[in-house]
């Protein structure tokens, strides 16, 4: 057992303060020695509090990733979205096989003939290509690339 939950575990029960603290680390996330503490002072809690919440969150998969958002074309890196037709009957399989990448953004499973959907970010644009022919030498299955033709901002906020 990994220890991670699943949808399968049922709902997580938030409290309020579960609640604020995912509100509060969604943009204007402090730049500072003490950021967590900076969090805390703001909510009526302490550095140590803030952190084992959000340790709590992310290992019950309320959040699934806490971390900055970079924009990596302009340290010269790349991001792409992939997709994938995988069998019904090896999906979980070959999910595990594809988020095992460190290139792996994260994956979504779609209703659709391509049924894994995931973004790839790579240190170098020649980096995507590789790793999509990595991709499908470990899994046996055609990885279909997406780039980007344009870039829109759209800062999503999701109030819990």
């Amino acid at each position: 057992m990994s220890g991670r939950r699943t949808p399968a575990d049922g709902p997580v029960a938030l409290d309020d303060i579960d609640r604020a603290l995912i509100n509060a680390l969604q943009g204007d996330f402090p730049l500072s020695r003490q950021p967590f503490a900076e969090v805390g002072l703001r909510l009526g809690l302490t550095e140590e509090e803030v952190l084992v919440r959000l340790q709590r969150l992310l290992d019950a998969r309320v959040l699934t990733r806490f971390g900055p958002m970079f924009q990596i074309e302009r340290i010269g890196g790349a991001f792409c979205l992939a997709a994938m037709s995988v069998p019904d009957d090896v999906f979980e399989h070959v999910a595990a096989q594809v988020n095992a990448f460190a290139e792996v953004a994260h994956n979504y499973r779609r209703v659709h003939a391509l049924n894994m959907w995931f973004v790839l970010a790579t240190e170098r644009p020649d980096g995507i290509a590789d790793c999509a022919g990595r991709i499908e030498a470990a899994t046996g299955l055609p990885v279909f690339l997406f780039p980007k033709e344009r870039e829109y901002f759209v800062e999503m906020k999701l109030e819990a």
